[in-house]
C-alpha cells in the first residue's frame, strides 16, 4: 500500500505551521469565559475534570522521567484522582513526582501561552491531543476513559472542523482555563487541611518526603500557580499597541 506523502506533508504543515493571532477582542472573551469557569461553582465543579487530568497527568510523567514504574491512573467523578507508580519510597523521584500534581496545570498554561504568543494554535491543540492519547495508555478506570476520550473528542472536533476563529477562541480559553485554574485546587487543598481532611494530601507526602511543612509546599503550589499566571497573561493578552484608537484624518 503507498503512502500518500502529499497529504502526510500537507498535514504536517497544517499542524506546525503558524496561525494569525486573533482579535483583542477574542483573547478577552476567551479570559473571561475561562475566569467564569473558575469563579462559577457549578461550572467549575464539571470544568475542574479538566484540572485533574492535568494533575495526575504530571504525577505521572515526572514518575516515568525519573524512572519509576507506573501502574495506572485513575480518575473519579468526584474529580479527585490517584496516579500509582513503584519505586524508591524515598529521594527525588518521589519528591518530585509528589511535586508534579498542583504544578502541572498551570505550567501546562503556561506551555500553551508560549505556543500561542508564537502563533502555533493547530500545533497547541494537536500537542493536547497527544498528551491525552499517551495518558489514555494507563488509565484503568472506566470514568477516567470517559473523561480523557471525552476532551479528546471535544478538541479533535474543533482542530478538525472549526474554522479559524473557533479554533483560536478555543486554544486561548483553553490556555486561560489552566493558568487562571492553578490556584483555585491550591486554595482548596489548604482549606481541606485546615479542616484534616486529607492527611494523604501531595503536600502532607512532600512535608513526610523532605521535613518541611506542608503548608509551605502549599506555598511553593500557590507561587507556580501565580507566577505562571502573570507569565502567561503578559503572553496571551496583546501589545497594547493593538487595542489603540486608530488616528483618523483630519482629527
Amino acid at each position: 500500500m503507498e503512502v500518500d506523502t502529499a497529504n502526510i506533508g500537507d498535514l504536517w504543515n497544517r499542524v506546525t505551521g503558524t496561525q494569525q493571532a486573533p482579535s483583542w477582542w477574542l483573547v478577552l472573551i476567551a479570559g473571561l469565559a475561562a475566569l467564569l469557569a473558575v469563579a462559577h461553582p457549578p461550572t467549575w465543579r464539571f470544568a475542574r475534570n479538566v484540572v485533574t487530568i492535568a494533575h495526575e497527568g504530571g504525577h505521572a510523567l515526572i514518575a516515568l522521567l525519573f524512572g519509576r514504574k507506573l501502574d495506572g491512573i485513575r480518575l473519579h467523578s468526584d474529580t479527585s484522582g490517584v496516579t500509582v507508580s513503584r519505586g524508591k519510597p524515598a529521594g527525588p523521584g518521589m519528591v518530585f513526582t509528589a511535586l508534579a500534581g498542583y504544578s502541572t496545570p498551570p505550567l501546562l498554561g503556561l506551555a500553551f501561552a508560549l505556543l500561542l504568543s508564537a502563533g502555533r494554535i493547530t500545533l497547541m491543540l494537536w500537542a493536547s491531543l497527544a498528551l491525552l492519547a499517551a495518558m489514555l495508555i494507563m488509565i484503568r478506570n472506566a470514568y477516567g476513559v470517559l473523561t480523557v476520550v471525552g476532551t479528546g473528542a471535544i478538541i479533535f472536533a474543533v482542530s478538525w472542523l472549526g474554522d479559524a476563529t473557533v479554533q483560536a477562541g478555543f486554544a486561548y480559553l483553553a490556555a486561560w482555563f489552566l493558568l487562571l485554574a492553578g490556584s483555585r485546587p491550591v486554595l482548596e487543598l489548604q482549606r481541606m487541611r485546615s479542616r484534616h481532611q486529607a492527611p494523604r494530601s501531595d503536600a502532607d507526602q512532600l512535608a513526610h518526603l523532605t521535613g518541611v511543612p506542608g503548608l509551605a509546599w502549599v506555598g511553593v503550589f500557590g507561587l507556580v500557580a501565580l507566577l505562571s499566571l502573570l507569565a502567561g497573561a503578559r503572553l496571551l493578552f496583546p501589545d497594547t499597541a493593538s487595542l489603540a484608537v486608530p488616528h483618523l484624518p483630519g482629527l
